[in-house]
């Protein structure tokens, strides 16, 4: 709520957010915030009486106004950013902001009383499915405004930190914004690589929306497309062979390991990267079919060192 607005109107709403932020702000103290003198801001306080606000008074040298519980929920106001953090916090919590459950139902509420540059992106984020919760979560408005670019097909250009003083600025077409294992990303085409990639939205410092416009792919799954490009611009190599057919395989591989393809009606070939090669290989070795590491001298030397210790372990 802007403070340089005069009209009366707005002036009794900020003394409402105001009194609702400051439990037991004095008269004077609330004047000197909304910039008129105490007996201007007890008038206020009087028209948030006659619109059925219950404000309370407590008398004495420690007394004030605050809102008290009345029947009705008094208004609530938001700034963008309050707003968009919220709906990102019910996402990661609750894992998702719509459908009908009471979490959901009480989201959708208080968006349809937003003003309507608010409510877009707000609305844009909730169609995000969340996974967990984020550690660290990136700037509520930064991923909104990665998610309207991407709901109206718009390029991007953003800072993006490489390290510690290390940035770089890309374009992008935002594809899709997804949340995987509570860390939110940006999934799409990035022009300077001329290829698919993803990039973390905490780490992405700026987004400025350009006015060229793309067309995502028909068939994009956004998580499974995530997933894959996880398994891939890793240092070490994987080619792993499994005797099973590539139907079984789907169902209970991870995407994250790599791409899969039928050698034939009876085995499956895995193909992806990985920078860490001993997890790779205590990954692989919990598949439940026979498979044989065939490319990656350095995930075959990792598998080798495992299968080792697991032998040194039974001696």
């Amino acid at each position: 709520m802007d403070s340089g607005d005069t009209s009366p109107t707005s002036r009794a709403l900020l003394a409402l957010e105001l009194l609702q932020g400051s439990p037991g702000i004095s008269a004077e103290r609330l004047g000197e915030r909304l910039g008129v003198s105490e007996r201007a801001a007890r008038r206020y306080v009087a028209i948030l009486r006659e619109a059925g606000v219950p404000v309370e008074s407590v008398r004495g040298p420690y007394g004030g106004y605050r809102v008290g519980r009345g029947l009705r929920l008094p208004p609530l106001m938001f700034s963008a950013e309050e707003a968009l953090g919220l709906v990102m916090a019910v996402m990661e919590a609750h894992g998702r902001a719509s459908g009908d459950d009471p979490v959901a139902t009480a989201v959708g509420k208080m968006v349809r009383v937003l003003p309507e540059n608010v409510a877009r992106p707000f609305e844009a984020l909730r169609s995000v499915a969340a996974r967990r919760t984020d550690p660290d979560p990136p700037h509520p408005e930064t991923t909104a405004t990665l998610v309207r670019a991407s709901a109206d097909q718009q390029r991007v250009r953003i800072g993006y930190a490489l390290g510690p003083h290390r940035e770089r600025t890309l374009q992008v077409d935002p594809w899709a914004v997804v949340v995987r294992h509570g860390r939110w990303y940006v999934l799409g085409w990035s022009h300077p690589a001329d290829a698919r990639r993803m990039y973390r939205i905490d780490r992405v410092t700026s987004v400025d929306v350009l006015p060229e416009r793309f067309e995502p792919p028909a068939d994009l799954d956004p998580l499974a497309a995530l997933e894959e490009q996880m398994s891939q611009g890793w240092p070490y190599a994987v080619e792993v062979v499994l005797d099973a057919p590539l139907e079984d395989v789907r169902r209970w591989i991870s995407r994250s390991l790599g791409r899969l393809e039928a050698v034939d009606d009876g085995h499956t070939r895995l193909l992806g990267t990985t920078e860490n090669r001993h997890w790779y290989a205590t990954e692989i070795a919990e598949f439940p079919v026979p498979y044989r590491v065939v490319g990656g001298p350095e995930i075959r030397d990792a598998v080798r060192d495992l299968a080792e210790r697991l032998n040194a372990a039974l001696d």
